[in-house]
């Protein structure tokens, strides 16, 4: 489903992400680990295509989105979430999903269609806002909805277009204990059909829902594994530890 081929990333003299390889399957949940500074801002914003790498190659599902915007990598079936709230303050909840869902269909030609008022994003609006926990705050306005909610708004949003490929940055930032082990649920709970891209600074939430999981340092990968691969990494322990003396 996703095939990322020896991606770098230069700004400047600088290089930041280096000979990036990774190869998914389609329904794979992947988690991206690494300590900050690692570079996975930077590899997650390469994917989601507000970056352009300097040089190597990313295809989804086969096709060549490496040059692609943003846009046109949503039109393929890529979505993201955002590690800070990117949501229309003064609509409802059930609105913010509409309008996400009418994209996703292609039947908004401008922000005031009523596209929204259609069946097939009606129905969307309400099996997705079961799947985030958000059945009973569809009619809450988002600017009084909690930051937990509103963590699970953005969730909502990215799964409204129906991805084929699901990119979460850092999903369980600012929430507190009670509200991450919600997201560990919704996370896997989430259809095997969407393949997920988890980037992360948490080991329990990577251990919890990977599959398959990729440490950064210094912008090169340098540990793949099963969760049970990655806890018995003496390389992921020196990371995570401060001893880890990769090249700077």
């Amino acid at each position: 489903m996703l095939d990322v081929r020896d991606i770098c990333k230069n700004f400047g003299g600088l290089r930041v992400s280096r000979d990036i390889s990774m190869h998914l399957e389609r329904g794979e949940r992947r988690v991206v680990l690494g300590p900050n500074g690692a570079g996975k801002t930077t590899l997650f914003n390469l994917l989601a295509g507000t970056l352009k790498p300097t040089s190597g190659e990313i295809l989804l599902d086969g096709a060549r989105i490496t040059n692609l915007n943003v846009e046109q990598r949503a039109r393929l079936g890529l979505s993201r979430s955002y590690q800070k709230n990117n949501l229309f303050e003064g609509l409802t909840v059930r609105e913010n999903l509409a309008l996400a869902a009418a994209t996703g269909e292609g039947k908004t030609s401008s922000f005031f269609s009523r596209a929204h008022e259609s069946r097939s994003v009606r129905e969307t609006v309400e099996e997705v806002a079961e799947m985030v926990g958000l059945a009973d705050r569809l009619d809450t306005g988002v600017a009084h909805a909690s930051y937990g909610n509103r963590r699970q708004l953005e969730v909502g949003l990215a799964l409204a277009t129906k991805p084929k490929l699901l990119l979460m940055d850092e999903p369980t930032s600012g929430v507190g204990p009670g509200m991450i082990d919600a997201f560990h649920r919704l996370i896997a709970s989430l259809p095997r059909e969407i393949t997920i891209v988890i980037v992360e600074h948490d080991l329990d939430l990577g251990f919890d829902v990977a599959d398959r999981i990729s440490v950064l340092n210094y912008g090169e990968v340098v540990f793949e594994g099963t969760p049970d691969e990655t806890k018995g990494s003496d390389v992921v322990r020196e990371i995570y530890l401060g001893d880890w003396q990769g090249d700077a």
